[in-house]
């Protein structure tokens, strides 16, 4: 079991929808926290709730994840206010919807930064802390997108399967260290992620970030290496990957996204 109290959490993407429920959760368990977005207000005024709520140290740093330099100037304002990281929560994503050449190349490219490199960088600079006090543990939001190509969400479900695979395997690597990473594969959300979009999709078919958060901290605690907070029909969807052809499996991707209304 993972000691929280009086531990440390970064989470990224922590000033709404998933990563501020994660951050609610982890203040509630006792863990001082590092919340990591753009917005410095939200985050400083969810800092302020937490800390008189819980009794907690909060910090809020102000990034950009799609700088490719943020995870280092990350790292190095960390060590300059002499706070250690028990807990990494890579919880922030960039999702573009709609054809690949639809969208402008920087686009797609901060996607990549965001979900990929980024999220590499921290889990490296930070868990190599972890590896050499010989505990810790990395939380990498992946999803379900992560078991199959998606059209109209190409570069989305790309990186995601990268996170999959990279948390799969590291927490293998890291795993005699005291280290465990877990991989979380939530299906579709009710936060932000889909704000202007054109999707069908409305709150009664997603799940809710609360009950996203408090499954994969459940699985995190039962030492699971990937958790699926999500509902059985959208888990099933994800198996279809392992029983069919690649190229059926692309097609019925496509229709599903078309039907979403994301293309």
């Amino acid at each position: 079991m993972f000691n929280y109290q009086g531990s440390t959490a970064l989470v990224t993407g922590a000033s709404k929808g998933i990563g501020e429920v994660f951050a609610e959760h982890l203040a509630a368990r006792g863990m001082n926290l590092v919340l990591v977005a753009r917005s410095l207000d939200a985050l400083e005024n969810l800092a302020q709730r937490l800390s008189a709520k819980y009794g907690i140290q909060c910090t809020a740093l102000s990034a950009d994840l799609a700088d490719p330099e943020s995870a280092n100037w990350i790292s190095a304002e960390l060590g300059r206010r002499g706070i250690q990281v028990d807990l990494l929560v890579n919880n922030a994503g960039l999702g573009l919807s709609g054809n690949f050449l639809s969208h402008e190349l920087k686009q797609e490219q901060g996607s990549i930064q965001v979900n990929v490199q980024t999220l590499v960088s921290l889990s490296y600079l930070l868990g190599k802390g972890m590896k050499s006090r010989g505990k810790g543990g990395i939380i990498n939001l992946a999803s379900n997108a992560s078991f199959q190509p998606l059209p109209a969400m190409a570069t989305y479900a790309a990186t995601k399967a990268f996170v999959l695979h990279f948390s799969e395997a590291l927490n293998y690597e890291l795993a005699a260290a005291g280290v465990h990473v877990m991989a979380v594969c939530p299906g579709p959300t009710a936060t932000n992620f889909f704000a202007g979009t054109t999707t069908k999709l409305s709150a009664k078919d997603m799940d809710s970030s609360e009950s996203v958060v408090q499954k994969s901290l459940a699985a995190f605690d039962q030492g699971k290496s990937v958790a699926y907070p999500t509902r059985l029909s959208v888990r099933v969807g994800t198996l279809l990957p392992r029983f069919l052809p690649r190229s059926l499996v692309t097609k019925i991707a496509g229709m599903a996204s078309r039907n979403m209304g994301l293309h």
